[in-house]
């Protein structure tokens, strides 16, 4: 998990990179795309291409759409966020995954987790306003749909799970991210650089074995020990702000960081409890 979450950060960073050239709709193509041919080898090494054609393409499909909304907006936020702000609000959606659980797979949460979850939401909306004079910041509304659309993917993962393979859901949700955004940004697409070629390797390279470590972290134990390790990407995420772009991390964002965390750790731990 810690390894996933380290490529997922660079993966971001690496995008964050071409969202002074390209489009949201494009960058969320190319990200599918450049991770596509690794998945599909990854696929083939473990013997799994032949389990492809047994999907549920209703769930999948919703999946993709979800998966299009997201990184767009996600990739739309980086445009005026650093990494580490965007990290922050993002957080939420284990909280929003508590909530989306009780009304759709009827999950049972006591009164201090609702307390919990209501603490870690009044923290996201104190970090969607910014310190400028806008009411709220467009990066940071961004950042809280796509948080919103993990959310809703990650429960329809847990019913998917029931039926379909681990490399379906991976394999589809690549291919169908990387035809529809790809059909959608057609209008506006940009050419291509030969500059940002090692991005594109980077983004593939990263993109496709952070969602096979991923993959065999959710497979190797319970997502309640594996869920904290999420929140070692506001650590990269600092790292590559700085580095990259000298960007160093507010008083806002380290304070909405810290109860937004600290929310979901302990849902994370009374979860464990119940369990």
């Amino acid at each position: 998990m810690l390894l996933a979450v380290f490529l997922f950060s660079g993966m971001d960073a690496a995008m964050k990179q071409l969202t002074e050239s390209y489009g949201p709709m494009q960058i969320t193509c190319l990200r599918a795309a450049c991770a596509w041919p690794f998945i599909v080898l990854w696929l083939a090494k473990t013997k799994r291409l032949q389990h492809l054609l047994d999907a549920r393409w209703s769930l999948h499909l919703f999946r993709a759409v979800l998966g299009i909304i997201m990184l767009a907006a996600f990739i739309k936020s980086l445009e005026t966020l650093s990494l580490a702000d965007a990290y922050s609000i993002f957080f939420s959606a284990p909280l929003l995954i508590t909530v989306l659980s009780v009304w759709w797979l009827k999950d049972k949460v006591n009164l201090k987790q609702w307390i919990a979850i209501i603490i870690g939401l009044l923290a996201v909306i104190y970090m969607l306003k910014p310190s400028g004079e806008n009411m709220l910041s467009v990066g940071a509304v961004m950042v809280l749909i796509a948080s919103i659309c993990y959310a809703i993917s990650a429960i329809t993962v847990r019913i998917l799970a029931k039926s379909d393979h681990a490399g379906n859901m991976v394999f589809w949700l690549m291919t169908m991210i990387m035809l529809g955004a790809g059909l959608l940004a057609f209008p506006t697409w940009q050419t291509l650089q030969w500059q940002h070629w090692p991005l594109f390797l980077i983004i593939g390279l990263t993109g496709a074995a952070g969602q096979v470590f991923i993959t065999e972290a959710f497979r190797l134990a319970p997502p309640s020990i594996i869920a904290p390790f999420e929140y070692t990407a506001l650590v990269w995420g600092l790292g590559f702000d700085i580095v990259l772009w000298q960007l160093y991390p507010s008083g806002t964002m380290m304070l909405g960081s810290a109860v937004i965390m600290a929310s979901g750790l302990y849902l994370i731990w009374q979860q464990n409890r119940q369990h």
